[in-house]
């Protein structure tokens, strides 16, 4: 039982590390490609398709338990995988109308994904190994920001232009990653919990599979209307309240370093043909920060879940926090402002290295020239640096919710999906109208508006080491 419900765990993380191999490849470049194309049918933004997709991904959350609770999370995770596939193949022959469908099919696919995701995960662990298999799948996950783009650098390295052939080749690859992620799933076995329950269902109730998908479905719609009435209660509440300007901050950061940053470098022309092809590092680089800076708060055992001042990194606890925390108490408003400090260090240099005009041209590259004369390192610092400080904000909201909301912790954490997919959904509405100068100041202010917030809720509920002994 155990050896396979590591398998699963392992097949798991494979499946979405070609899944969004492809998917994070594509966010990162879709604006540079879109404005490449040779084709004047074509009209649709790769900023407004993120958009949509976080825009719609923010409200599917609310029934995507309901259809995960009737399909069961091994066929939810097939048919979402099949519409990633769906979303990334339109990029080989782009038409307008096809585009934004997919936007809108792959942001209800993202929800029910992510659903699924976590209770195939719960199902096919103990209180024993749940550390070390969410340690393992997010490990695989992290890895998806490497390969894709490295094939985008070795692909564009010394190109002006991304020729049709270009476009089509990379995208032919990224569907085929996505099918065999997608197909990984049909792979998995049911754990041994749901075997048993459809076999006492079948053979001591004797209900047709009708019925039983209908009591399926009644039980969801009933754990819904349960699941909502406490996400109203609970937005209410002062501490969803002040916590809100940091998960919206983390929509903000989401998608600059997402989609915007790496069409921003495309876009420099004094950058000239290596331009393209950083693309494809600067996303490496953002990867490398985020698998740096991952702080698992579930790696803390249940009796220690409140202690949220020792830090751990996957399950082993390692990374640089990791090395820090081993031996001493590393506060978690001080991983906070360190995701706060690199951050703003990030977008200062950004504000002198980049174009102003960078996020807005679409058939030209820069007009304007930035404070410093553009560096390659400088570049792939503020990259590394986005992927940290996104890594040090994500990880203790999720670890103080888990702290504040122990006995509501799945109504909390769709509250913060919520915020911060709505955040980034306006974000990417906006990027392509607005100066980075102000992008920049705009997150400037939320970020340290959030930082400030996040730290009375800290000392609201004071939970530090002395406090728990």
């Amino acid at each position: 039982m155990a050896d396979w419900r590591t398998f699963n765990v392992v097949i798991l993380g494979v499946g979405f590390l070609f899944i969004f191999t492809a998917f994070t490849t594509c966010g990162n470049i879709e604006q540079t490609v879109v404005k490449s194309l040779q084709n004047d049918t074509f009209t649709g933004s790769g900023y407004h398709s993120l958009g949509i997709i976080y825009g719609v991904f923010s409200f599917s959350n609310l029934v995507a338990p309901a259809v995960v609770a009737i399909l069961g999370p091994k066929m939810t995770m097939f048919v979402s995988g099949l519409l990633y596939s769906g979303y990334v193949a339109v990029f080989i022959e782009p038409s307008t109308w096809s585009f934004y469908l997919t936007s809108v099919l792959i942001g209800v696919g993202a929800a029910l994904l992510w659903t699924a995701q976590g209770l195939f995960l719960v199902e096919n662990s103990e209180a024993a190994t749940i550390n070390r298999n969410t340690g393992m799948f997010w490990a695989l996950l992290q890895c998806s920001m490497l390969l894709g783009n490295l094939y985008i650098y070795l692909d564009w390295n010394g190109r002006t232009e991304i020729p049709d052939s270009s476009r089509k080749n990379i995208f032919l690859s990224m569907v085929v990653a996505s099918v065999v992620g997608t197909l990984c799933f049909l792979v998995l076995r049911s754990s041994p919990p749901q075997e048993e329950t459809l076999s006492e269902e079948e053979g001591v109730s004797l209900l047709s599979s009708h019925v039983v998908y209908r009591h399926r479905a009644n039980t969801a719609l009933q754990e819904i209307k349960a699941d909502i009435q406490t996400i109203l209660q609970l937005v209410k509440t002062k501490t969803i309240l002040l916590l809100s300007p940091s998960m919206a901050y983390s929509g903000l950061e989401l998608s600059f370093y997402s989609g915007v940053y790496g069409t921003c470098i495309g876009a420099t022309a004094q950058f000239g043909a290596a331009a393209k092809g950083l693309i494809g590092i600067s996303g490496i680089m953002v990867g490398v920060g985020e698998i740096v800076g991952k702080v698992d708060p579930t790696h803390q055992s249940p009796r220690r879940r409140q202690d949220s001042y020792e830090c751990s990194f996957f399950s082993p606890g390692g990374g640089l926090f990791g090395l820090m925390c081993k031996n001493n108490r590393f506060r978690r408003t001080s991983v906070v402002f360190l995701g706060m400090v690199v951050h703003f260090v990030a977008f200062y240099l950004i504000f002198l290295n980049i174009p102003d005009d960078a996020p807005v041209v679409f058939h030209t590259v820069t007009q304007k020239s930035p404070f410093l004369t553009p560096s390659v390192p400088i570049v792939l610092l503020c990259s590394f640096l986005l992927g940290l400080g996104d890594s040090c904000f994500n990880t203790q909201l999720y670890s103080i919710l888990g702290c504040v909301y122990m006995e509501h912790s799945t109504p909390a954490f769709a509250i913060f999906k919520f915020i911060q997919s709505v955040f980034a959904a306006l974000a990417f509405f906006y990027s392509g109208d607005m100066m980075l100068t102000w992008q920049l100041l705009l997150m400037v202010i939320l970020g340290f508006g959030g930082t400030l917030c996040f730290f009375m809720v800290e000392r609201m509920y004071n939970f530090t080491a002395e406090s728990l002994e």
